[in-house]
């Protein structure tokens, strides 16, 4: 299994971006250990393809549904025509602003998987659930709502911590594996299959080598430092270093 590192540009990039996806692509090129992918604003991705046809492609959500009167949605399959081979699904943001339970995220897993997405699922915890000591409850129930029942072939998990993202702070290498460790329980009740787990939540340059050397987990999703080549590369070397 390569690890994996996964950028989400969120509601950022344009065609003036393209320069930067190519300078991602050569970096990834430089480091065929680690299987690069960037989840692009849906905009994007054709144009992504056509200049980085050797780098991996996401999208940030999609619809449970095939097609529809859901004006404004997209399918896994229009996804996937366009030139993505994995979707996120379950993100904190997602799960807040528009108020997606486990129930409708389970369903966005079945509709991506049909469409032969893989799924990047993300789970994690607020601070309140921190300070409550629920973090592995809340974790777990994320993880049983969303793939109870289902083959565990094509799936990885992110564990992002709520309170992280975006916040600069981020946890102790120790607590990161002990949560990978949780999740990795929590999946061999459901699967005998290997299930990648990444961590996400203000990974940098400079605390990415450490949690990956001593987090016990399998890659990154990157946030805002995936908008930055030179940020990016650097977390990506720090995967690659002996």
């Amino acid at each position: 299994m390569r690890p994996m590192l996964v950028g989400n540009w969120k509601m950022h990039g344009d065609g003036s971006c393209l320069p930067l996806i190519a300078r991602i692509a050569a970096a990834a090129e430089h480091h065929p250990g680690v299987a690069v992918t960037l989840c692009l604003p849906a905009t994007l991705l054709d144009r992504a393809r056509s200049v980085a046809p050797s780098l991996g492609l996401g999208g940030q959500d999609c619809h449970p549904d095939l097609e529809g009167a859901h004006t404004g949605d997209l399918s896994a399959a229009m996804l996937r025509e366009a030139g993505a081979g994995l979707v996120l699904l379950g993100h904190s943001e997602r799960r807040r602003d528009h108020h997606e339970d486990d129930a409708l995220i389970a369903a966005k897993v079945q509709a991506a998987r049909a469409a032969d997405l893989h799924v990047l699922l993300c789970v994690g915890e607020t601070a309140q659930d921190r300070d409550a000591g629920r973090s592995a409850d809340v974790v777990r129930d994320q993880l049983l709502g969303a793939l109870t029942g289902r083959a565990l072939n094509g799936i990885a998990i992110a564990y992002e911590p709520v309170w992280a993202i975006g916040s600069d702070r981020t946890p102790d290498p120790a607590e990161v594996a002990a949560m990978a460790d949780t999740i990795r329980t929590t999946l061999a009740n459901l699967s005998d299959q290997s299930v990648p787990v990444l961590y996400g939540g203000s990974v940098t340059p400079e605390n990415g080598g450490g949690l990956f050397a001593r987090g016990g987990i399998d890659g990154f999703l990157v946030g805002r430092q995936s908008l930055e080549p030179d940020a990016f590369t650097a977390i990506l070397e720090t995967m690659t270093r002996p």
